[in-house]
């Protein structure tokens, strides 16, 4: 196959990622109506666990005490991530939640330079306010529209940000395929357990539940991370994120198509939110090109420019 047609199914595979995590905010919000929540994530990262070692065998030979422990390290800041975020879409909408969860791609570099004691990129802060802005809008412009499920989103946004960071640093110099394998394997046991003792964990007899469970699984998870990591040997990893930050654009679509109604002022605040995204995401990358940056596949969205720390030479 010519180069050129190659990168353009990659670039349309990479669509069809961004389209199924959009409309997944919307097939767990139904399901999670159904079925009971960390049920639901229980056995939504199993199928994930095994999905993933069927198409990444390699993964378990890659294993060793030390991506265990960055991997139960970030699987525990990931697992906080779909917690709050699956909570969240129990009180507010999927749009809403597909928009709020998109600002840990702003939240992530301010959080990384907190952490490394330097100020942030100018991008950065014009993506932070771009994006804050745009949830100012979304939430109703002060006018009372914001709830407790946004709060929970938003909490998952920064679950997210802080496991972009562990993998940005700690797991830098672990395998990719076997740190997620522990991430999604820690996911899975953590809320299986706690849907064991507080749910009285069950097979799901709907099979609307079981589609939901299939599509975040299997194809969301184990199957986007492989488009992922094809991709990165054929594309430019700053393209691939930024056809990635479509997905909350997708989240909106599928939440309308459900009856869901943004407004003016809410549409408003989502275009801005996806404007902070591309400023903090393209233009901060390219800003960072002095520095070692790289945009590794993700479970949860568009992969974020993270700067290596510099080493003291003291």
């Amino acid at each position: 196959m010519p180069a050129a047609l190659r990168r353009y199914w990659i670039q349309l595979a990479l669509v069809g990622v961004a389209a199924v995590w959009g409309a997944t905010f919307v097939m767990v919000k139904e399901a999670v109506a159904r079925y009971p929540l960390y049920s639901f994530l229980g056995w939504r990262f199993a199928i994930a666990v095994v999905a993933f070692a069927v198409l990444f065998p390699r993964a378990f030979k890659r294993l060793d005490v030390a991506t265990l422990g960055v991997g139960l390290l970030a699987g525990a800041f990931l697992c906080v991530g779909y917690v709050f975020q699956t909570w969240g879409l129990q009180d507010t909408s999927a749009s809403n939640a597909a928009f709020i969860t998109g600002m840990f791609v702003v939240i992530t570099p301010v959080m990384q330079a907190a952490v490394l004691r330097r100020l942030p990129t100018w991008a950065t802060g014009l993506g932070v306010a771009l994006a804050v802005t745009g949830l100012w809008l979304l939430s109703g412009g002060g006018d009372g529209g914001w709830n407790v499920g946004d709060t929970r989103v938003l909490v998952c946004a920064f679950g997210y940000s802080a496991h972009m960071i562990v993998l940005g640093s700690l797991g830098r110099e672990r395998s990719v395929a076997a740190l997620t394998l522990v991430q999604l394997a820690t996911t899975a046991l953590v809320c299986a357990a706690i849907a064991a003792v507080a749910e009285g964990l069950s097979v799901p007899s709907d099979g609307s539940v079981w589609v939901a469970l299939l599509v975040t699984g299997v194809i969301a998870s184990a199957a986007a991370f492989a488009i992922q990591t094809y991709a990165q040997r054929h594309i430019p990893p700053a393209r691939t994120a930024l056809i990635l930050i479509m997905e909350p654009a997708f989240g909106g679509i599928f939440g309308w198509l459900a009856g869901e109604v943004l407004g003016v002022r809410g549409l408003a605040g989502a275009a801005l939110i996806l404007a902070g995204m591309v400023v903090a995401e393209v233009v901060g990358a390219r800003l960072a090109a002095a520095h070692e940056v790289v945009l590794e596949p993700t479970l949860e969205g568009p992969a974020v420019p993270l700067i290596e720390a510099e080493e003291s030479g003291e």
